[in-house]
């Protein structure tokens, strides 16, 4: 499973430090749902235009190794990501709500989006989540993907 940051981990307004740095803000169901999938050998990538170091240190914290900032072309990035656990496409969810995502989503099995993505993306996704991006839209994607997989309720589930 493969996901970007800005409104899909987060919402879509960014606060601004008085630096300039931008703030975000993370759903705590999302990293649950993302540690819980890494404990249960899901390979989870982040691949996010972004560079804010605390992007990383949030999913670092999860877990999640594969971190690609400031991916500027998504799909290059996406597809270092499959060839490095020898994944095939139709075997990779990939969750994105904006155009930049839409290349990756056209490659992936299963592109999937936020309620609130933009109508390019909707049209391309095969799930569109309940929830919008910070929401929990990525909480949504890996509970099915863990259900379906035998993994969401086992004893191990109940704790970080």
């Amino acid at each position: 499973m493969a996901f970007d940051v800005d409104g899909v981990l987060s919402s879509t307004t960014v606060p601004l430090h008085p630096s300039g740095e931008p703030m975000r803000t993370v759903n705590i169901k999302d990293g649950y749902a993302i540690q819980l999938a890494v404990k249960k050998g899901f390979p989870i990538a982040i691949i996010t235009g972004g560079r804010t170091e605390a992007v990383r240190v949030r999913f670092v914290a999860l877990g999640v190794t594969d971190i690609y900032m400031g991916s500027s072309v998504k799909i290059h990035d996406y597809r270092a990501f499959r060839d490095k656990y020898g994944l095939k496409d139709e075997e990779i969810l990939y969750m994105g709500d904006d155009v930049p995502d839409i290349e990756v989503m056209r490659e992936c099995g299963l592109p999937c989006c936020p309620k609130d993505a933009v109508p390019e993306v909707k049209t391309v996704s095969r799930y569109i989540s309940y929830a919008d991006g910070g929401r929990g839209c990525g909480r949504d994607v890996i509970e099915q993907v863990l259900k379906a997989h035998g993994k969401w309720m086992a004893a191990d589930a109940f704790g970080w």
